[in-house]
């Protein structure tokens, strides 16, 4: 066993009420271990039992009524992550697509049509747009390119990750969010730290692999494998898309369709992945 977490049940107030069940067992746990729980493993209540000496799965319609030792035990299998999108329950993040940017990020251009197609459905499906820009007095604000009308909020920051505060209460408005589509610069700094500071929030994330890039190929690459490897999807524009909108017989279907096929022709950058 990896990791436990194990504390003695006294079934007094101080402890765990007398009576009390599974649930009140994990609220317990999350108090006593909260910060160190990994939320996207699947994990099992044990109870010490003395005729057997040892650990056994908690029994169903288990109540405290003595004192008793139980522990938290982390399966070996990750929940899988299905990444399933509706317009609904998405919200798309675009991070730092700066002018002082241009020069320094390899396939710029690209990732600047890519993310303007992007934006221009979010658009047309309804979907709220977050977007921030990393110290802008220095760096310059988002390319003329990239048309932010309708954005939800435009945010200065000097913290890497684009959680900020103002973006937490802006998602906590939003009824039944439970996707982030990430893209923008540069991948293995903002973008990686976005995506761990949201996964770990229990929010599902997706990359989109041809609208995200750094200065080095190398550090893009590794950064993307690294945040598959954490149960983060990395997948492509026109994969979003065309999973937003799910059917031909969505009244955006044509405009979506017609989106993509004013795409460029594909670059490198996806060979890069």
């Amino acid at each position: 066993v990896p990791v436990l977490f194990c504390f003695s049940v006294f079934a007094r107030p101080s402890s765990v009420p007398h009576g009390a069940g599974y649930e009140l067992l994990i609220q317990k746990f999350l108090s006593l271990y909260g910060d160190q729980i990994d939320m996207h493993r699947k994990f099992v209540v044990q109870l010490f039992a003395e005729e057997w000496s040892q650990y056994i799965d908690l029994p169903k319609g288990f109540l405290v009524n003595e004192r008793c030792k139980v522990r938290l035990v982390p399966l070996q299998i990750q929940i899988t992550t299905l990444g399933n999108l509706t317009p609904s329950s998405t919200v798309f993040f675009c991070c730092d697509m700066q002018e002082r940017f241009r020069p320094a990020i390899k396939y710029f251009g690209d990732i600047i049509s890519v993310g303007q197609r992007l934006l221009q459905g979010a658009r047309l499906l309804g979907i709220p747009v977050i977007v921030t820009e990393q110290y802008p007095k220095g760096l310059g604000s988002t390319v003329q390119e990239i048309d932010l009308t309708g954005a939800k909020l435009v945010l200065p920051k000097t913290k890497f990750s684009m959680v900020l505060p103002e973006v937490e209460a802006a998602l906590a408005e939003i009824p039944g969010v439970r996707s982030i589509v990430l893209f923008g610069v540069e991948t293995h700094v903002c973008i990686q730290q976005t995506a761990l500071e949201l996964i770990g929030r229990g929010l599902e994330v997706h990359i989109v692999a041809d609208a995200t890039s750094s200065r080095s190929m190398m550090d893009r690459m590794f950064a993307l494998e690294r945040l598959a490897r954490t149960g983060i999807i990395v997948t492509t524009s026109e994969a979003i898309l065309l999973q937003l909108v799910a059917d031909k017989e969505h009244p955006k279907f044509k405009e979506i369709q017609n989106l993509i096929k004013a795409s460029a022709p594909e670059s490198g950058l996806l060979s890069k992945v």
